[in-house]
C-alpha cells in the first residue's frame, strides 16, 4: 500500500540524487579543474562518486524506508530517463557523462530491476536485491578509485578487483554465506568487459543470481 510518508521520503531520495547529479559533482568537477586534475579523470571521480552517493547511500536507506519495490522501481526508471535524455539530445553532463557510453543508464535501470526482483522473489526481503546494488554502487566505486589513483585512467586493475573483494566479501556477510560468495565472485566479474555489456550489468546481475540459487537450492548458505 502506497503511503504519503513513503511519498514524501521518495521526493526526497529523488531530488537528493538530482542534487548530486547536477550541483555537487559539478562543483567538484570544476574543483578538481582548478587544481590540475585532468578532464577525463575528474569525470571518472564524479562517476564514482554519483555511484556511492546516489546509488549506494540510497539504496542503503530503501529496506527501512519502503514497504515495497514500487517507488524504488519508478525512480530508478525517471533517473535513467533523466540521464539517457543528455545523450538523446546531444549535450551530455560533461563533468560525469562522456559521448562515448552512457553506463549511468544502465546502471539506473540495473539498480531498479535488481532491487524490484530481489523483493519479489524473496517475499517482501529486499536484501536480495538491496546487497548486488551495493556490490555495483560501492563495491565498483572502490575498484574503480583504486585504478584511476594508480593509472589516471579508466582501465582495469587486479588491484582494483582486490579493493573491491574485500570491501564486498565483507558487506556480503549481512547475508551469510552466500553474500560473502557473492561479493566475491562480483569483483572478479568486474574485471572482465563484454561490450556491449558493461560492469553497471554484470555485476548486479551474477551477484543476483548466486543468492537467487542459494536461496532456492541452498537456503543455508542464505542469513536473514
Amino acid at each position: 500500500m502506497i503511503t504519503v510518508e513513503e511519498s514524501i521520503v521518495a521526493v526526497v531520495l529523488f531530488c537528493w540524487v538530482v542534487f548530486v547529479a547536477l550541483v555537487l559533482t559539478r562543483s567538484f568537477y570544476h574543483w578538481m579543474k582548478n587544481r590540475g586534475v585532468e578532464h577525463n579523470v575528474a569525470v571518472y571521480y564524479n562517476r564514482k562518486l554519483i555511484h556511492m552517493l546516489a546509488g549506494g547511500v540510497v539504496a542503503t536507506f530503501v529496506p527501512f524506508v519502503f514497504s515495497s519495490s514500487f517507488f524504488p522501481f519508478i525512480m530508478a526508471m525517471l533517473l535513467a530517463v533523466f540521464v539517457y535524455t543528455p545523450h538523446k539530445i546531444g549535450r551530455i553532463m560533461f563533468w560525469f557523462q562522456t559521448e562515448d557510453n552512457m553506463y549511468e543508464v544502465s546502471f539506473a535501470i540495473m539498480w531498479g530491476t535488481v532491487i524490484t526482483l530481489g523483493w519479489l522473489v524473496s517475499g517482501g526481503d529486499f536484501w536480495i536485491g538491496i546487497l548486488p546494488v551495493l556490490f555495483m554502487s560501492f563495491g565498483d566505486s572502490v575498484t574503480g578509485v583504486v585504478r584511476n589513483v594508480l593509472y589516471k585512467r579508466r582501465t582495469k586493475s587486479w588491484w582494483g578487483n582486490v579493493a573491491m573483494a574485500l570491501f564486498s566479501v565483507f558487506v556480503g556477510a549481512v547475508l551469510g554465506a552466500a553474500g560473502m560468495l557473492a561479493g566475491a565472485v562480483a569483483s572478479v566479474v568486474e574485471h572482465f568487459e563484454f561490450p556491449p555489456i558493461d560492469d553497471n550489468v554484470t555485476v548486479p546481475a551474477v551477484s543476483f543470481a548466486i543468492l537467487l540459487l542459494a536461496k532456492l537450492y541452498a537456503p543455508w548458505m542464505l542469513k536473514f
